[in-house]
């Protein structure tokens, strides 16, 4: 399939876009970022006092509010696998398909959110959740949650590297060779500088500008575009599209229905693999460690519920668009369907974009798929950085590593995963894998760590054996239910066959459901632990008063940098707790409204969906992304009104030369006035919370 990656690339060169902007885009964007990144750390650097320890680098002063926590997740999750795999699924399934993919990975997100807050309440300080592992169960079961942790982290960096270069390939012509060693060059820089802070920040600019082209996308097929138009008209010619080639498995072979044999299947593996890349990326973890605790619940649901409209939007105009015009002299491919090979490479969204919008459509998706590429393979950096710092450098070659020592690791960590990332997916163009295959084959490899390491943060009754056993024999039985399959349904160990949907399904749900079996008799060999919890509140955080006295600044006013007292730690866990009851509430309805009250009566009836269901249809999912867009695009910044003012008042006062001073004097007066404890007036404050400097400075910059 590397000659065929090749061929499909050749597709599309002459009627998309000239090396010149993909290079541009790669190289010019990837600049842009970096140089912006390092004038905001300037920024913040002189206007709220923030410093570059290694505490700030890797957590962000655990201080981000909800409205960037949401859109840093939504950032996270939309991989350029979100976008391309979705609409392929789309193409191949019809609606049923973006149902199937967005409800199949939000709940995962959503259930997290029980995880994040027990995260914030179990271990306080933690860096990553491995660092948790270690200081229940001691080095055996750490060393192996470090293992599947970083695969799953290496999966997902290969993911977005060679589906985004597959893309960027097509509609430029750009060599994908080039394109996979230059995507990450800029992410590496504002990376650098910034640490987990500018993941963040970048995380809210992609969003933003993502959101806004997937309004344009879909207004433009459903509203404006003089091929489609309306939802009237692509229903139309999606039942052409039924009539000339129906869909194998799909009730009376339609698009138009939820009832889809094969897409039920790819629903099935959805759900799997996703567990273990949300439940095992310390990516996400890293954003509820991050979070100021009282924001990390409602930041997830803001997140998982504003991410939900982005696959499910994007693959019903895109997918939908590459069904209903793949027969128009506008397609790429006309007058012949996709290749098979094109739909798994994620190049349906592209084509149709084309079509529907020529080079406008194909820059365009240029422009989304390297935000998506870029923003999740810097959360990506920032996961790996803190796994190999905290939890290997610090822990087993030098646990007396000062701040500034950290820091420098985390810039060497950050350098050599990305060339790392580069070289191995250069391996699988070469070898045919594509994006849709590593997709489906990540649950198989990761989901038989996910029980163990939910249950770690959740049961005191896990022992060491069982945490660490469970995921070694979990794997070992899905690699045979995934290839012993295989081979019963193809007689080959071909990538087509082993990549196909009954294999996966089979691999995918022996890893996930393995360990149900293997924690309890495990549990009764070695017996049942009584945990205490207390060994997780041990976990310190890393000592930068070496970094904060070369900068000849106060570590207590670096935001981030102050320790709680006894009764601040007390207020915060009892907001912990109470967060804890209504997480499990919240999650467990959402999860049984988008798994099972929705798409399932849909699925038992066989329903064919109406031209007027149809288009109510489309309507919910446009309403839904400017509703995404107002809770991870215009939140956050009224969140941090009120330091984006200042920051532009400061700025203002040295361009007019008032001069440091001024400046200095308007943050002690502003510090002086701030409230410590979330929640009270400055009536009910203690002398001891007023007299606290740089508090207010601490909590508002994080939602700039």
């Amino acid at each position: 399939m590397a000659g065929g990656a090749d061929t499909t690339v050749k597709i599309e060169t002459a009627t998309a876009l000239n090396q010149g902007v993909g290079y541009g885009i790669v190289i010019g964007l990837g600049a842009l970022f970096a140089l912006g990144m390092i004038f905001v750390t300037f920024i913040l650097k002189r206007y709220n006092r923030e410093l570059q320890t290694s505490e700030m680098f890797n957590t962000a002063g655990r201080t981000v509010k909800s409205g960037l926590v949401g859109s840093a997740v939504v950032s996270s999750w939309t991989w350029a696998a979100t976008l391309l795999q979705s609409s392929g699924v789309c193409y191949r399934y019809g609606v049923s398909g973006p149902l199937w993919y967005a409800s199949g990975a939000t709940v995962q997100i959503l259930l997290f959110a029980t995880l994040a807050i027990e995260l914030k309440r179990r271990a306080p300080n933690a860096h990553t959740y491995l660092e948790v592992i270690r200081a229940r169960f001691g080095t055996l079961p750490h060393i192996v949650f470090m293992i599947f942790g970083l695969i799953t982290n290496i999966l997902v960096s290969l993911m977005l590297i060679v589906g985004g270069s597959a893309t960027i390939n097509a509609l430029t012509g750009m060599h994908t060779i080039a394109a996979i060693y230059l995507l990450p060059v800029g992410v590496v820089a504002y990376t650098l500088v910034g640490g987990l802070k500018a993941t963040i920040l970048t995380d809210w600019i992609h969003t933003f500008i993502l959101l806004i082209i997937i309004i344009v996308f879909a207004l433009s097929a459903y509203a404006s575009s003089e091929s489609l138009g309306s939802p009237s008209a692509v229903y139309d010619l999606l039942v052409k599209a039924a009539a000339a080639h129906p869909v194998d498995g799909n009730h009376e072979g339609s698009y138009l229905t939820m009832r889809s044999r094969e897409g039920a299947i790819f629903f099935v593996i959805n759900i799997v693999g996703n567990f273990g890349t949300v439940f095992l990326d310390n990516g996400y973890y890293n954003k509820a460690i991050a979070a100021s605790p009282v924001h990390a619940l409602p930041g997830y649901i803001l997140g998982g519920l504003c991410w939900f409209a982005i696959p499910w939007l994007t693959a019903t105009t895109m997918g939908l668009s590459g069904l209903a015009l793949e027969s128009s002299p506008r397609f790429p491919t006309y007058p012949n369907r996709m290749p098979e090979a094109d739909v798994s490479a994620g190049l349906v969204l592209p084509y149709a974009a084309v079509a529907l919008l020529g080079k406008g459509g194909a820059a365009a998706t240029l422009l989304i798929v390297f935000m998506a590429v870029t923003s999740a393979t810097s959360s990506q950096l920032i996961a790996v950085s803190s796994i190999v710092v905290y939890d290997l450098y610090r822990t087993y070659i030098k646990p007396e590593a000062s701040g500034k020592r950290l820091i420098y690791m985390s810039h060497v960590v950050v350098c050599a995963y990305a060339l790392f990332i580069a070289s191995f997916s250069v391996g699988l163009w070469y070898a045919g894998i594509s994006m849709g295959y590593l997709y489906v084959m990540m649950g198989v490899i990761i989901s038989s760590a996910v029980l163990p390491a939910a249950l770690v943060l959740t049961w005191s009754g896990l022992n060491k054996w069982a945490a660490a056993l469970s995921p070694i024999l979990g794997l070992c039985v899905a690699l045979v239910a995934w290839l012993v399959t295989a081979k019963k349904e193809c007689g080959e160990m071909s990538v087509a066959c082993t990549g196909s949907n009954m294999p996966m399904l089979a691999g995918n749900v022996a890893a996930l459901l393995s360990p149900v079996v293997f924690v309890p008799v495990l549990t009764l060999v070695f017996g049942k632990a009584k945990y205490d919890w207390k060994s997780m509140m041990a976990i310190s955080r890393g000592d930068d008063h070496d970094v904060a006295g070369e900068a000849g600044v106060d570590l207590e006013e670096v935001p981030g940098g102050r320790e709680e007292s006894e009764r601040e730690m007390e207020e915060e866990q009892k907001k912990l707790r109470r967060a804890s009851k209504i997480s499990k509430t919240m999650t467990a309805v959402l999860t049984l409204a988008l798994l099972i009250l929705w798409p399932m009566p849909l699925y038992g009836t066989g329903y064919i969906f109406s031209k007027p269901f149809f288009t109510g249809w489309v309507v919910v999912g446009i309403i839904w992304i400017f509703l995404s867009f107002i809770g991870v695009g215009l939140f956050p910044i009224y969140e941090g009104r009120e330091t984006l003012i200042r920051t532009c008042k400061y700025i203002w006062w040295d361009i007019t030369g008032k001069g440091v001073k001024a400046i200095h004097a308007d943050q002690e007066r502003h510090a002086g006035e701030v409230v410590v404890t979330e929640g009270k007036t400055p009536g009910d404050q203690t002398p001891e919370e007023k007299s606290v400097k740089g508090e207010k400075v601490r909590e508002g910059i994080d939602s700039s």
